[in-house]
């Protein structure tokens, strides 16, 4: 018996490469619950075209050589959205998932009208589970969790289904990898992404793992350093402005800022630390650092970022020459600044570079203390008032 969506036409993907002993089992349940369904034989040189052959309502896509498991899929997603299908439910040919969760799937689908991505949640902690694997999939959430703010339970799952038109236009990556920078930058893209309960079948006799563990681990790292930077240079700032463009100041400032769940401490200090770093002397990279402080801290990031941008062009000569003066009231000489280039020397110039390191650090720290406190009082006596108006 076929499973269809009145509302959505779906087909199921199955990338393979040299899984001979288990494609057999794996496309036969899934044709059990959806007749659509596209084959990538990505380059196999076991039996597996000949088993394919003997599925002649099975659309097979034959790659001559390997190329990875990311341009199977990717392939396995331009045809069937030229075929007119809405999503795409992906399973591994290694046998570990079982087809009879893909009414879990519709299920949820069922409940959303917006987009939405869904990857399948396996109980990691069973028994029989290699602990690299479970180790790969907590560090793979992590990162998850940093490049969009979406915590999931399993990031690494290949049994997933993909709303076909809302996935990105252009993609990087072509081996494993390729499930990671997809399904951020899908969410990126504002499409929610979550997780469903599947079960998982790990054999060790049948299943044949193509992950290369340091070549394909390394790969992953330098796609999550490229995504984490993306992040924070333009991600973070993008939704920051999106938010306050939709909404009027005093609204932004009431809903997303003031009225948020953090604690007044945690305000001011996001504040606080926002601003020591858009003072000191890190100029390019003080969003960078910000953002990477509040999200490994758990602060507030908005006014983090908001405080970080004290530095704006206007403001720039003015803590220039705050910090000289601190500095050379810290670091006294008698070789005043001088724009005379015929004057200049060496020594002068790192006599006041180290006057301005050290007044920016020290005017860095009295303005953060300064606005963290006035901040924190403000915020306690929003917060007092609140409650009087509640009783």
């Amino acid at each position: 018996m076929t499973l269809s969506n009145t509302a959505h036409r779906i087909c199921v993907l199955i990338p393979t490469y040299n899984n001979a002993k288990t494609l057999n089992r794996v496309v036969d349940g899934v044709l059990q619950y959806i007749s659509d369904v596209y084959v990538i034989n990505d380059g196999s040189t076991d039996e597996t075209r000949h088993i394919l052959s003997e599925y002649p309502n099975v659309h097979v896509l034959h790659q001559e050589r390997n190329q990875g498991k990311g341009k199977a899929l990717l392939r396995g997603f331009q045809q069937a959205l030229a075929d007119g299908f809405d999503y795409a439910i992906t399973i591994d040919s290694d046998g570990q998932h079982y087809p009879d969760d893909i009414p879990v799937f519709l299920a949820e689908l069922k409940v959303h009208d917006e987009p939405v991505l869904l990857i399948g949640n396996r109980d990691m902690g069973q028994d029989g589970i290699p602990r690299k694997s479970s180790f790969g999939n907590r560090f793979s959430n992590f990162w998850f969790w940093f490049e969009t703010g979406i915590k999931l339970d399993d990031t690494q799952s290949g049994y997933r289904m993909y709303p076909l038109k809302h996935l990105p236009k252009h993609l990087f990556t072509n081996k494993f990898e390729f499930e990671i920078e997809i399904i951020v930058r899908t969410a990126w893209n504002g499409v929610l992404v979550k997780n469903v309960p599947v079960k998982v079948l790990y054999d060790p006799q049948e299943r044949v793992s193509h992950f290369r563990p340091f070549r394909d681990f390394t790969r992953i790292s330098i796609l999550n350093t490229v995504l984490v930077i993306i992040t924070l240079l333009y991600i973070k700032p993008r939704n920051f402005f999106r938010k306050l463009k939709k909404k009027s100041f005093k609204q932004f400032l009431k809903e997303d800022i003031l009225q948020t769940q953090d604690s007044p401490e945690v305000k001011a200090l996001s504040l606080a630390m926002g601003i020591f770093i858009g003072i000191i002397p890190a100029w390019g990279f003080q969003t960078l650092l910000c953002l990477s402080i509040a999200v490994a801290l758990r602060w507030n990031k908005a006014l983090a970022f908001l405080g970080s941008n004290i530095s704006i062009p206007p403001m720039i000569p003015v803590i220039v020459f705050l910090a000289l003066q601190i500095g050379g009231f810290i670091l006294p000489t008698d070789k005043p600044m001088t724009f005379d280039f015929d004057k200049v020397d060496i020594e002068m110039i790192k006599i006041h570079l180290y006057q301005y390191v050290v007044g920016s650090f020290l005017l860095a720290i009295f303005t953060a203390v300064l606005v963290g406190l006035l901040f924190y009082v403000i915020l306690k006596y929003y917060a007092r008032k609140s409650i009087k108006n509640v009783q």
